[in-house]
């Protein structure tokens, strides 16, 4: 690999390293190839499910390129005086098997994958939660499949699959047929349930349009889902007061972030007028929307995620984007025509 390339490489994981440090005070080599686009975010959760032999077989890249990422990434949390801690990569299946990162298995390389390098300025408590959230073994996981399949153990097929040794099991093949599913959407009952089940899975469904596996539910014992029931009967009308009272939390919290964001737009862009950045925040900060106002890098005011909202609104607001779609012409042929109808709007802000 040439000197330019690997120096780029080096900043692109740099980048992204130090904006994983920013959200959560410590950075994994798997969170960095996800932030840099190594890896599409549905492969990790299969690796994760025991549904591939090891992770490099989810990479789209050389494995040179790979060790070069890794060497980049320990330097600079060397430089930076960042700490070394291994963590525990289990998989959710029944065995709770170690994952593989590397399809060699060699040593030097999964610890390098293993190792997590946390901020030094955690006190010990912080380092305690943070190490036992890294070690934490995940939750058994079945899947709600999308289409056809057939058991590997008796070559019949069920509502559920659960992956076993790579292959999808029935709940009967699985020894989990004795377990009920709990819709999502009462986050008391389901939590409750789950915590007085003995063996429970999280239920996941993969969203083919935003091309990711969503939860739907849990698979929990029935005689816990019974006294989970009691539990929320019992205590109903606090749980009501709560919400009441969180409903209004998180309502003052949003207008404050949209007002935060709204200034953030201002100093990037001097030039927009302020009800348009006061529009722009309220857009892009709508709880619940998935847009870029609501991600870890929009609600840390991330210059890119911000830049990224104002980007959003003068496509949509200020070009015939919207009109070319509706005609049928290709998003990326879109983009390209608009593009410097945008640049223009955004550099006459900027000053």
């Amino acid at each position: 690999m040439s000197e330019v390339h690997e120096s780029r490489l080096a900043r692109r994981v740099t980048d992204a390293a130090e904006g994983l440090l920013k959200q959560s005070k410590s950075v994994a080599p798997v969170e960095v190839f996800l932030s840099i686009g190594w890896l599409p975010r549905p492969r990790v959760d299969e690796w994760r499910q025991g549904r591939l032999d090891h992770l490099e077989a989810a990479l789209s890249v050389r494995p040179d390129k790979i060790s070069t990422a890794l060497q980049a990434l320990r330097t600079w949390a060397e430089r930076g005086g960042l700490e070394p801690s291994e963590a525990a990569y289990i998989a959710a299946t029944r065995d709770r098997r170690p994952l593989r990162f590397t399809a060699s298995g060699d040593e030097e390389a999964e610890r390098a994958y293993r190792t997590h390098w946390i901020s030094p300025g955690l006190s010990p408590a912080q380092r305690e939660r943070l190490a036992a959230k890294d070690n934490k073994a995940p939750d058994l996981v079945a899947i709600l499949p999308l289409k056809e399949w057939t058991c590997a153990g008796c070559h019949g097929t069920g509502e559920f699959l659960v992956m076993e040794d790579s292959e999808p099991h029935c709940l009967t093949c699985a020894d989990m047929d004795h377990l009920v599913f709990l819709p999502a959407g009462d986050a008391a009952l389901s939590r409750r349930a789950k915590k007085e089940s003995g063996l429970s899975a999280l239920v996941m469904q993969f969203n083919r349009r935003r091309k990711r596996y969503e939860r739907r539910g849990i698979l929990i014992e029935e005689a816990a889902l019974e006294r989970a029931e009691e539990q929320c009967l019992a205590d109903e009308d606090a749980r009501a007061r709560r919400r009441d009272r969180d409903r209004e939390r998180r309502e003052r919290l949003d207008v404050t972030f949209q007002r935060q964001m709204a200034a953030e737009i201002l100093r990037l862009f001097p030039g927009c007028p302020p009800e348009r950045a006061e529009e722009i925040a309220g857009h892009a900060a709508v709880r619940g929307s998935g847009r870029v106002g609501r991600s870890a890098a929009g609600r840390a005011l991330d210059e890119n995620a911000v830049t990224l909202a104002v980007v959003a609104s003068v496509r949509h607001l200020d070009t015939d984007y919207d009109d070319q779609l509706m005609s049928g012409v290709p998003r990326g042929d879109a983009r390209a025509a608009i593009r410097a109808t945008v640049d223009a709007v955004l550099d006459g802000w900027r000053r």
